[in-house]
C-alpha cells in the first residue's frame, strides 16, 4: 500500500490556504488577507459613527413620537441625539482603548447600556424601568467586552494570539 511522503514542516507547516503571515491595520499579525487598504479603514472609522448615529436619531425620534405626525420639533430632536450619538460614539473609540482592558469594557458597556436607556425613556416608560434596562444591557455588554479583552491581551494590554 502507497503511502504519501512527508512534507518539510510536517502538519505545523505554513498554511496553504491562506498563505503567509501579514500583518493588519492595528500591527498585529494574521493568516488573514487584509482586503481593505488604509484609507478605507480611516473612511469606516468616521462614516460607520455617523450612520449609526442618524439610524439612532431617527429611532428616538420615532419613540418619541409615539407613532404621531412628524413635527419640526421632532426632525430637530432627531438631529440633536443624532450628533450626539455621534460625538460620544467617536470619543469612545478613540478613547477607550487607551484604558485598561477592565475601564476599556467598562466605557465601551456604559455606552451601549446609556443608548439603551436613553432609547427606552423616550416610549414614556418610567425613568426606572429605561435605567433597569440600561444597566441590564450594559452588564451584559461589560460580559461579553471583559471576556473578549481578557483572552485576548495580557496584563500589560499587549495584545496576544
Amino acid at each position: 500500500m502507497a503511502q504519501a511522503a512527508p512534507t518539510p514542516g510536517g502538519m505545523s507547516g505554513p498554511n496553504r490556504m491562506t498563505g503567509p503571515r501579514t500583518t493588519g491595520p492595528r500591527g498585529f499579525t494574521s493568516n488573514l488577507p487584509d482586503i481593505f487598504d488604509a484609507r478605507v479603514h480611516r473612511v469606516a472609522k468616521i462614516a460607520i459613527p455617523v450612520v449609526l448615529g442618524l439610524v439612532y436619531g431617527y429611532w428616538a425620534a420615532a419613540n418619541r413620537r409615539s407613532g404621531g405626525p412628524i413635527t419640526g420639533w421632532n426632525i430637530l430632536f432627531g438631529f440633536v441625539t443624532a450628533l450626539a450619538f455621534i460625538v460620544l460614539c467617536l470619543a469612545v473609540a478613540q478613547f477607550a482603548p487607551l484604558l485598561k482592558r477592565e475601564l476599556h469594557s467598562l466605557v465601551k458597556s456604559g455606552f451601549a447600556g446609556a443608548a439603551v436607556g436613553f432609547l427606552y425613556s423616550q416610549t414614556g416608560e418610567s425613568v426606572l424601568r429605561s435605567a433597569a434596562i440600561g444597566v441590564a444591557t450594559m452588564a451584559g455588554v461589560f460580559l461579553v467586552f471583559f471576556y473578549r479583552y481578557y483572552t485576548r491581551e495580557d496584563g500589560a494590554g499587549n495584545r496576544v494570539r
